[in-house]
């Protein structure tokens, strides 16, 4: 995978993708999906003063906000979101 580092307080994040059929066994469009926002962090920028921020590569997250970037790498969308837009770090138990 190209190698990307966020400057500032942002982070970059490879979108989960949403389900293609229900439980049932019936496929869905494009239109009737679902979109979340919970993705798995590619990279990591930092906080001005350089301190790093409270997540690293490979934590899933759930986020929020309306101003983001989207972009492609190596054939996966994947989005910048600035920091203040990360709502949670989910935790598998």
């Amino acid at each position: 995978m190209t190698k990307i580092q966020p400057i500032g307080e942002r982070v970059l994040i490879k979108q989960n993708k949403s389900e293609e059929k229900t439980a049932s066994g019936i496929y869905l469009p494009d239109s009737a999906r679902e979109k979340r926002n919970e993705g798995t962090i590619i990279a990591v920028g930092t906080y001005e003063d350089g301190r790093a921020l409270p997540v690293k590569a490979g934590d899933h997250v759930i986020y929020g906000g309306y101003s983001s970037e989207e972009i492609e790498i190596d054939g996966e969308k994947c989005l910048f979101v600035d920091w203040k837009d990360v709502l949670a770090k989910v935790e598998e138990e």
